[in-house]
């Protein structure tokens, strides 16, 4: 049975967000059991000595496998598909490519994203973020054009089929879903519409509300 250690409380305006997300997504695809304990977020839990034995950067989300531990977002989500034998295809190239699209996820296309959200979370708090946020802006749609090229003629990043590097990719583009960023991409909007109108993640999205004791809809 896979523990996947996710957020049992955390602050408000990261709801639906954080990145224990993608990764039960990954669980709920595969149909990998598991249970989910949740840790206590807002209250320094993932601070604890015991945390720490699980992941020494004290991030969430961690996965304890019948004792092979998994931390890193990214990295989880490849081992569950592995694990599994879904959302990768079967072929080493097939898989390299995957991988390719995980890493363009996270090193590429997040990286401005998650600035963007960091400047717009902190508003007027940040006395530099106003000064900073046109530039961020500027970055986030340059790669955000070659994206919309790259989905011209593909429903997912490598064609037809849903992958793991799916997974990550539009959960990285959630984190400026209402920013208005995305208004000149719609090829973009409609990829991310797609994979998240999967059942998959609408259980996800359920089951994370309910461990949140949250209104449903508060993480959408």
């Amino acid at each position: 049975m896979i523990t996947l250690y996710g957020f049992g409380r955390v602050h408000d305006k990261v709801i639906g967000l954080t990145r224990d997300l993608r990764v039960q997504w990954a669980l709920e695809e595969t149909g990998l059991p598991y249970r989910v304990h949740g840790v206590d977020h807002t209250g320094g839990e993932h601070q604890s000595e015991e945390y720490r034995r699980l992941n020494p950067f004290m991030q969430l989300p961690v996965i304890d496998d019948d004792g092979f531990v998994m931390s890193e977002s990214g990295a989880i989500v490849l081992y569950l598909a592995e694990k599994a034998g879904k959302l990768v295809p079967s072929d080493v190239q097939g898989r390299t490519q995957v991988m390719r699209w995980c890493f363009v996820a996270l090193s590429t296309i997040e990286p401005p994203i998650q600035e963007l959200g960091l400047i717009d979370l902190k508003g007027a708090s940040d006395p530099n973020g106003a000064q900073w946020r046109p530039g961020i802006v500027e970055w986030t749609q340059h790669v955000s054009r070659k994206l919309e090229t790259w989905l011209a003629d593909r429903q997912f990043l490598l064609g037809d089929d849903f992958t793991a590097a799916d997974i990550l990719m539009s959960t990285v583009y959630r984190q400026v879903r209402k920013s208005g960023v995305l208004d000149d991409f719609p090829r973009i909007r409609a990829y991310r519409e797609r994979c998240e109108a999967r059942p998959a993640w609408l259980r996800t999205l359920e089951a994370y509300e309910k461990r949140l004791q949250v209104a449903p809809g508060t993480a959408r």
